[in-house]
């Protein structure tokens, strides 16, 4: 049957009227007929059969086939039915040839690709691909190839495409956008990929052309993190009854614990095994703090143990969820002149010049009830000594109340109506502060200064509805407009003080992304890990398990 089968696609693969074929086919057929199938040959280069049989096939190696032997292939392999329209992209661009072959037989890259495929736990994935089985027996000799020459080239382009999908491409728009992620999604043309992948094998290892850098660095720490689980990972502090803090100086087996502890992840870098909490595990307990998001410290609170006790299986899903994350994220996005990034878990604003971080400054989030969304937009204006326009859901559970109580509440917290709107006058009490920052966009979300500044002192900062609070709003607007000679810093402190609101339109719109990554590797090539405020990280993660 399979050699039938065999005969057949042969046939329709060099079809009747092209007459200087013949003699390829008769070879073919007769090669057919002594070994039955084609068993892996690419491991077995010495017999005389198998390389009568390379001969007759790479010779013709840019030979083209019918198109119509895809429709029939799928038949076969339904289960890959969903790469079907971008095969035929792929090889109407290659005028419907043999890619996968040269005189030697299937391309190196062939098996570059397949080791890849078998590596992909180390790229986060934990799929399978639907036709294993088959792509083994291609290229390991003791399987044996049971597929067709067109089959064979077939199976290799469906499995270059999902393997591309998982890595550089991740989970689909609609799954992502269902989930709450509005950033633009990156595009991939898989034809044009492809021979760029093909012309240069090596950047199947790292390619910043589709994916982020910070992929990279996460699927380092993966590596570092997956072998650290293999070795045991590292055991639960358990603290002595009792102990509600630990101090320098103090003496206990607990400190003994948290030294090995910090050993294995490498804040602390020599583990002397003693219980006092010295110097050096003081420097390493406030590194562990300050790449965890807590407050740095000498003092260890029973909240830090639990963070210590977080187990490695967790932090290598937290890993992967976001090595997911920036399949979507086009690199392009940090090859603009100047841009802000805003990462919702970090709680943190980052202005990037050049390639640069050129100011970083805490900022206050949307909370559970409110979050903020994810999204980008372009900043477009600037607004000084702004109003505060109350929205209705404030007025009806906040300010409505309050007049209930007080009839003087609304000249207390200066405010007005105008023009059927209650809004907040200009002014150091101003909800939004001095400053506000426009990136329009239907969510109505923009960035703001805010007269609460204590806030922005503790650890969780998830504290607003929905916009974004920044601790440092002078200095951004002062970064933002240095380029313009007609805005310096004592022009800007005088807009925002001036007790009248006034609007600069920006010469140079700026890009801002709202993020949610809650690992991060920093430019230091340390891992820093965020609480997953808004509990995404699981969700993701299950489909992420959905999609084996």
């Amino acid at each position: 049957m399979i050699l039938l089968k065999t005969r057949w696609a042969i046939i329709r693969l060099y079809p009747m009227s092209k007459i200087s074929y013949y003699p390829v086919v008769i070879i073919l057929l007769f090669s057919i007929t002594c070994t039955s199938c084609w068993s892996g040959q690419n491991k077995h280069r010495g017999t005389h059969q198998d390389e009568q049989f390379r001969t007759a096939l790479n010779h013709q190696g840019n030979l083209p086939f019918d198109s119509n032997l895809v429709t029939d292939f799928y038949r076969s392999y339904p289960e890959l039915k969903k790469y079907r329209d971008d095969v035929l992209k792929v090889y109407r661009q290659h005028k419907f040839t043999r890619i996968w072959f040269d005189e030697k037989g299937v391309l190196e890259f062939g098996y570059t690709l397949y080791a890849k495929e078998k590596e992909l736990a180390g790229e986060g994935v934990f799929s399978r691909f639907p036709y294993q089985e088959k792509i083994d027996g291609i290229f390991e000799t003791d399987r044996g190839n049971r597929l067709s020459i067109t089959e064979t080239e077939l199976m290799l382009t469906n499995l270059y495409l999902y393997y591309t999908e998982k890595v550089y491409q991740g989970l689909s728009d609609s799954t992502t956008t269902a989930i709450g992620w509005l950033l633009p999604r990156k595009t991939v043309s898989y034809a044009r990929l492809l021979d760029s992948i093909m012309s240069d094998p090596q950047s199947l290892n790292g390619n910043d052309s589709v994916l982020s850098g910070q992929y990279y660095k996460l699927r380092d720490y993966l590596k570092k993190y997956t072998l650290i689980q293999k070795q045991g990972g590292w055991k639960t502090i358990e603290p002595e009854p009792g102990v509600k803090s630990i101090k320098p100086g103090d003496s206990s087996g607990t400190v003994l614990q948290i030294r090995d502890r910090l050993f294995i992840t490498g804040e602390l870098k020599q583990n002397n095994k003693s219980n006092r909490y010295d110097p050096e595990l003081v420097a390493a307990v406030k590194q562990f703090k300050l790449h965890n998001g807590i407050n740095i410290k000498a003092i260890i609170l029973p909240e830090h143990i639990r963070a210590m006790n977080v187990p490695v299986s967790d932090r290598i899903k937290t890993i992967i969820v976001n090595m997911e994350r920036y399949r979507w994220i086009s690199p392009e996005f940090a090859r603009a002149k100047v841009y802000i990034v805003v990462n919702i878990p970090s709680f943190r604003l980052t202005l990037v010049r050049d390639g640069k971080s050129e100011l970083e400054s805490a900022v206050i989030v949307g909370d559970s009830l409110t979050k903020t969304v994810i999204f980008s937009g372009m900043m477009s204006s600037i607004v000084f000594s702004p109003y505060w326009n109350v929205p209705q859901s404030i007025i009806e559970k906040e300010i409505k109340p309050g007049i209930a109580k007080n009839k003087n509440y609304l000249e207390d917290h200066n405010l007005e109506w105008y023009k059927g709107v209650l809004r907040q006058k200009p002014g150091k009490n101003n909800s939004l502060g001095l400053i506000k920052f426009i990136f329009p966009n239907v969510d109505d979300i923009y960035m703001h200064d805010t007269p609460a500044k204590s806030l922005f002192g503790r650890e969780k900062r998830a504290f607003s509805h929905g916009c974004i609070r920044v601790a440092k709003p002078r200095e951004l607007a002062i970064d933002i407009l240095k380029d313009d000679p007609a805005w310096t810093p004592a022009k800007i402190d005088a807009a925002m003080h001036a007790g009248v609101e006034s609007t600069y339109s920006l010469k140079h719109k700026i890009p801002v992304y709202i993020g949610y990554q809650t690992a991060w590797v920093d430019r230091t090539g340390e891992i820093n890990f965020y609480p997953d405020i808004y509990n995404r990280d699981e969700r993701l993660a299950r489909l992420l398990i959905d999609e084996k």
